[in-house]
């Protein structure tokens, strides 16, 4: 049956299916509107589509961005009852990263020892060893190196 000869709706859902051609399969297939979605979220980069991540971390503890789709840029938010001796934040899996894909992580207090871990990516160039009250850093991750690169 044609497409145009098909009933159309405007009322979708994430299960809804539409059809497309697989490379991987080499044949017609279909796919939900949420694995659809999914799949868009980690392809398009918004330079301002930061999505938040909130933790009010320990002394001596570690937190890692986590982005709610693989290769999506996270906006971490610290928010410590107060200062911290140390830290150690741990960047998204170098194999879920996309070139380009950025973190942006503030704090709220003091972090005295701060160790930016790069969880599989060659390094976090750049990185801060510590933060005063209501700092911040920015690092981008640079796909054909496999790098991190502080950027702000």
């Amino acid at each position: 049956m044609a497409i145009q000869n098909l009933p159309s709706t405007d009322d979708l859902s994430s299960s809804d299916s539409v059809a497309l051609f697989s490379a991987l399969l080499g044949n017609d297939a279909r796919a939900t509107l949420g694995v659809l979605l999914a799949w868009l979220q980690a392809q398009i980069t918004d330079a301002g589509g930061f999505l938040t991540q909130y933790a009010a971390p320990l002394t001596g503890g570690n937190v890692l961005i986590a982005p709610a789709t693989a290769g999506s840029s996270t906006y971490l938010i610290l928010t410590p009852a107060g200062t911290l001796a140390t830290l150690t934040v741990t960047l998204p899996a170098k194999a879920t990263c996309v070139d380009g894909q950025e973190v942006l992580v503030s704090c709220t207090q003091i972090l005295t020892a701060l160790t930016v871990a790069p969880n599989g990516a060659a390094a976090a160039n750049g990185a801060p060893t510590s933060l005063a009250a209501n700092g911040f850093f920015r690092m981008r991750y640079d796909g054909v190196i496999g790098t991190w690169y502080r950027i702000g």
